[in-house]
């Protein structure tokens, strides 16, 4: 369905000061109009006021029948005829013929030019002739790369656009006839280029192809289709039983058909390539990729196929990517983005977009009979006899999904590709005949006379019987009419832009659709403008870009009022906008009904989820009541999140207790709303009220509340962790409640670890590089909570980093710690029993106090532990001294983690005798049993020699040590580890044991 409004696309007119009558003109770039007439072609001059004049003019070998400008190689080429025989001319530099008796120079394509190359010559412009051995139909120029595509009866030949190099200073345009593709079954009367993409129209046939290079296929000059080859062979006998079978009693007509994809491989059109350039880099199209056949079925009732009944004006329509348009820095250089395409017959347009997918995205509708249309980003232009139309287009639409991944998101919004078109204007003029358009011009021929006789085009495939005699051309008119060639300036998209928005505000209190299609329209409009920044001026930029802004708070206004399905696009519009969520709040106008405000779905979406994205924006505490107000008639089980969120931080908490108390607990989380009543409690000074709320529920309660809502806990600033005021008295009243529930929100995945570490640090705000005791805390509460089998070496290394610094510094704990050793050990298998001789160990020294103890039993408990891999300590190690007994003690666990037993015998008995057996005993097991006999047995032999204070102690450890090593060893092998010089005496005892065993054994 089309819509219609009465809009002003078109500005100011001119007319163009041709001398003779146009028959073939198309526009150059951005500033020029070539005008054929006879066998001259006459250049114009061209402003953004839409002036003209003549630039120049040349002769052309004949009448010229077809005419494209191609704006990369700055070329125009043209099919001429002279003598009923087809010519195909391009011609280059013509920006340098200043008058029509200027010197020309003809050359033929592909010839190469002789040096030197005079001053003269490289100033004058040049002809390339192009012979081809079939004459040419059709020619198409593609936008991106120059390349020349020129369609012949059964064929289309790809002229490859390069540059011939005179000199390092100089260099000539020329082409290069690089391809052939070989079409059957079909005859092109009309063909459209555009990078590798290839369109073919007949009367009333469509066919869309991709060439692609593969470079598997590199070697294969020709392509032989699989599926097509059979199908065509089936249509050819068809055919010929076709005409033998034709007679005055049968008219032969097809059924029209639509193949998408792959299937329109089965449309019965054979294609196949040949390659045919000099050069190996030039043959880079290997095979094709079919995308669209459409055939279409003539209207016979009148038993004739008028010329006015055929397909035209097809046409590819490339956009490109340049950047984001938002970005103020976007890449000029440009990128296919997607490409359309469009064909037309007299009362039905049809755009398709045929990149990645192909689909129909449009289908016009025009009131009268059109005779040629044209398609631009922004508008699609069609001429009927006596008027000039304007409907817009979805193909920045299309364009946007292809380029941001986030369109359709929260993020971002685009309106839809399927939105039913609308024609903005209807223009009339007498006698359209043909029309083209350049830059924001739109060139209309105009003649005021009886109906000219059309160009009859033959088509391959007669669908009527030869012998109707009804199919006779008309007779040309005797007397030639009145002519006028035009050149229509559409206005800037903002000044139409800003008609649109004024005009839809009609719609705002009669219909929200409406006034949401006509803001969606003026909304592509400007994405349309900007997606091709690069033609822009910064200033022109800039005010698009304000457009564009506008545009979207406009149709955010829209979806907030709506209760549909639609109604969440009010937040990716608003976001687009610009705007700050006051800004939307102080521009929405609320319904009333039966006395009572009303808040739209859209609205309340886009306030609930701008709330919870920790938006930097504080809002007034009038703005705040008002959200208030807001949610508690449509959302009120969303007020305690909504309360919680940094925006409402100048909530009047007296007025939020009001609302809170209102709450039906039943559907809200009933701890929720008690610890968002404490919440403003704090705020208000009362702590009565706070201390009744807090003593309803139990501990493990509050954690899950917190869970249900961080905020109350912890917010974002600027990207900054802040804990708030309830976090600020939990740490000074209830710290283990803090703790736990800090630890909730990490394993429910609320927070992430280095948050929750930073949100301590920042909590207790102690200095740079220093970690406060609740911080300790909540590590030890982790590891504690956390699951047996997992092993996290990092969170060990943390805590006992800081154990070892502690105990090192002898720094005490800023607060006092919520778990003691036992506690750990107790709760945790990741704190392990600490070892005997360690207590052994410590016996012999006083401990400064309790805190130290308390630090050295988490760190030796810590090392006991199985899941603690030590090797990773040795860094941490060296700020510890062993000096202590503490010190001796973890340096001396560290190295019987790594299993070096004999440096850990030799600091014992240098350092503590008396917790040498103990050590032993515990230690010197299984394969480390023989360091009883090997290293033990003489260094205590060999230190009683010595004497000493420690006499004794070495004494009772060398009887132990025998009673050992004699259980152990036979005797023969306890004699050989006895010492030499010993007295037999003194091992007496232990020989007779060992003696004794033989004999029992």
């Amino acid at each position: 369905m089309v819509q219609l409004y009465n809009l002003h696309p078109f500005g100011s007119q001119q007319v163009v000061p041709c001398k003779q009558e146009p028959e073939r003109f198309c526009g150059g770039g951005r500033d020029a109009l070539f005008v054929a007439a006879g066998c001259k072609v006459e250049v114009f001059a061209v402003d953004c006021q839409g002036l003209s004049q003549s630039r120049c003019t040349f002769s052309t070998l004949g009448r010229v029948l077809r005419l494209a400008y191609s704006e990369a190689g700055d070329y125009l080429v043209a099919i001429e005829e002279k003598n009923k025989a087809k010519f195909l001319r391009a011609y280059v530099n013509w920006r340098s013929k200043k008058t029509e008796n200027s010197r020309v120079c003809i050359r033929m394509v592909g010839h190469n030019v002789e040096v030197p190359f005079s001053e003269s010559f490289r100033d004058q412009m040049s002809i390339l002739e192009m012979p081809l051995s079939e004459n040419p139909l059709s020619i198409s120029c593609c936008p991106v790369k120059g390349d020349l595509l020129v369609g012949c009866t059964n064929k289309l030949v790809l002229f490859t656009l390069k540059y011939q190099i005179i000199s390092e200073e100089f260099s000539i345009l020329d082409f290069e006839r690089s391809l052939i593709i070989h079409i059957d079954n079909i005859t092109p009367f009309e063909i459209s280029f555009c990078v590798g993409y290839v369109a073919v129209m007949s009367d009333l046939e469509v066919l869309i192809l991709k060439l692609e290079s593969d470079p598997k296929d590199g070697e294969k000059v020709i392509h032989h289709p699989h599926k097509t080859n059979n199908l065509v062979k089936k249509t050819e006998g068809t055919s010929n039983e076709t005409l033998q079978l034709e007679s005055d009693d049968f008219v032969i007509c097809q059924k029209p058909m639509e193949l998408l994809g792959e299937k329109s491989e089965q449309c019965g059109i054979s294609v196949t390539l040949e390659a045919i350039g000099l050069a190996d880099e030039n043959m880079k199209y290997t095979h094709v990729q079919h995308l669209l056949y459409r055939r279409f079925a003539p209207d016979i009732s009148s038993y004739v196929l008028p010329d006015d009944a055929k397909l035209h004006s097809l046409q590819l329509l490339p956009i490109y990517q340049t950047g984001s348009f938002m970005s103020e820095h976007s890449s000029q250089e440009k990128k296919l983005l997607s490409l359309f395409c469009f064909f037309s017959l007299p009362h039905v347009g049809y755009l398709y977009m045929v990149v990645k997918s192909v689909e129909l995205m449009s289908v016009y509708q025009y009131p009268e009979k059109s005779q040629q249309a044209v398609l631009t980003p922004q508008f699609l232009h069609v001429i009927t006899s006596n008027n000039l139309q304007c409907f817009t287009v979805r193909c920045s639409a299309a364009a946007a999904r292809e380029e941001d991944l986030y369109e359709d998101t929260t993020l971002k919004a685009c309106p839809p590709v399927s939105m039913d078109v609308c024609a903005l204007r209807i223009q009339l003029f007498i006698g359209l005949k043909a029309i083209c358009h350049f830059k924001n011009h739109v060139i209309l021929l105009t003649k005021a006379d009886s109906e000219p006789t059309p160009e009859r085009r033959e088509s391959p495939k007669r669908l009527l019987s030869r012998k109707d005699t009804s199919a006779k051309l008309r007779t040309s008119p005797v007397a030639e009419a009145a002519w006028n060639l035009y050149i229509v300036n559409t206005i800037s998209p903002v000044q139409l832009y800003k008609e649109m928005i004024d005009y839809s505000n009609t719609y705002k209190t009669v219909k929200t659709q409406s006034c949401i299609h006509l803001l969606s329209e003026a909304h592509l409009l400007v994405r349309a403008a900007l997606m091709d920044a690069s033609q822009l001026e910064p200033e022109e930029k800039a005010e698009l870009l304000e457009a564009f802004k506008e545009s979207c708070g406009h149709l955010g206004d829209c979806y907030s009022r709506l209760e549909t399905r639609y109604s969440h696009l009010a937040l990716p519009y608003y976001k687009m906008s610009g705007l700050s969520l006051a800004e939307v709040l102080a521009r929405v106008d609320c319904a009333v009904e039966d006395g009572l405000q009303k808040y739209e779905k859209g609205l309340i979406f886009y306030i609930n989820h701008s709330l919870y994205e920790n938006l930097d924006e504080e809002l007034s505490e009038e703005l705040a009541a008002k959200v208030v107000r807001m949610f508690h008639v449509t959302e009120p089980k969303q007020l305690p999140h909504i309360l919680c969120t940094p925006s409402m931080k100048n909530i009047n908490p007296s007025i939020a207790l009001s609302y809170l108390r209102k709450l039906d607990t039943s559907e809200c989380s009933s701890v929720l709303v008690t610890l968002t009543k404490a919440s403003m409690a704090l705020k208000m000074g009362d702590l009565d009220l706070y201390r009744n709320e807090m003593n309803s529920h139990s501990e493990m309660n509050f954690v899950r509340g917190f869970s249900l809502e961080p905020r109350l806990l912890i917010q974002q600033r600027k990207g900054q962790i802040c804990p708030t005021e309830f976090a600020v008295y939990l740490k000074e009243t209830q710290p283990g409640l803090l703790v736990a529930s800090i630890l909730g929100l990490q394993k429910s995945s609320h927070i992430g670890i280095e948050e929750a570490d930073s949100f301590f640090k920042v909590l207790c705000d102690k200095g740079e590089g220093t970690v406060p005791q609740l911080l300790v805390d909540f590590w030890e509460a982790r590891l504690v909570a956390c699951n047996p089998h997992v092993v996290h070496q990092e969170l060990f290394l943390k805590l006992t980093s800081q154990y070892i610094w502690r105990l090192s510094k002898r720094q005490p704990p800023d607060t006092t710690p919520l778990q003691t050793s036992e506690d750990l050990i107790n709760a945790c298998s990741h704190y392990g029993l600490i070892y005997p001789w360690v207590h052994v160990l410590l016996s012999s020294e006083t401990l400064p106090d309790k805190n130290y103890a308390e630090d050295l039993s988490k760190l030796q408990s810590l090392l006991c532990s199985p899941s603690f891999a030590v090797a990773s300590m040795s860094l941490f190690l060296e700020s510890l001294s062993d000096d202590t007994v503490a010190g001796l003690s973890i340096h001396i666990l560290c190295h019987t983690r790594l299993k070096e037993y004999e440096q850990c015998l030799d600091m014992l008995l240098e350092r503590c005798p008396e917790a040498l057996i103990p050590y032993a005993n515990h230690e010197l097991k299984d394969e480390n049993r023989t360091l009883w006999w090997k290293k033990l047995l003489p260094e205590l032999c060999q230190r009683i020699k010595c004497g000493g204070e420690k006499y004794q102690l070495y004494l009772s450890s060398l009887k132990e040590t025998l009673s050992v090593v004699a259980v152990e060893l036979e005797l023969r092998d306890f004699l050989s580890v006895l010492p030499e010089d010993g007295t037999a005496a003194f091992f007496l005892p232990y020989l007779l044991y060992c003696s004794r065993k033989k004999s029992l054994t």
